[in-house]
Parts: structure tokens; sequence; C-alpha cells
């Protein structure tokens, strides 16, 4: 199971301004993922309504990120990160 995995603009600079990695936020969405597939993991993953419907958050430690799922082209488009609270 392959799955690409884009960034906003806005969560780049974020990434960048708190030096923090991409490979962290890969590994919450490849929770995510498993999740999703019915393994019994530990990931805080909401589906979001409104506005944001069709997004899930997730919230990992002290970020919290917006994702998109497109499961028929297997894609993940992180639109915004930002610390929680």
């Amino acid at each position: 199971m392959s799955w690409n995995v884009d960034f906003s603009s806005q969560s780049v600079k974020f990434l960048a301004k708190n030096h923090l990695t991409e490979d962290e936020m890969f590994e919450s969405i490849r929770l995510v993922l498993r999740k999703f597939n019915g393994e019994p993991v530990s990931v805080d993953v909401k589906k979001l309504s409104g506005k944001w419907r069709g997004f899930y958050r997730i919230r990992s430690g002290k970020v919290r990120m917006i994702v998109e799922f497109t499961f028929e082209s297997q894609s993940a488009f992180i639109e915004v990160i930002d610390w929680r609270g």
C-alpha cells in the first residue's frame, strides 16, 4: 500500500519555522491509515464537518493536522499544521 502525501504551502512553512520534520507527520499519517484498515492503533483522528467536510483532524502530541484523504487515488493532502490550543 503506497500512498502519496502532499503538503500545502502553509504546512511546509510551519514545519520549517518550528524545526519539525516531514517524517514526524508521515508517521501520524501511517497510524491513521492503519486505523482506517481496522487495526487497533492509538491515534486521535476525527472526521470533520461543516466548512472542513471531507477532511480529518489528526492530533499528535502538541501538533494538529487537517488532512484530506482520497482513497481512490491513495493520496493524502495535509492542508493545515498548527499547534493545538
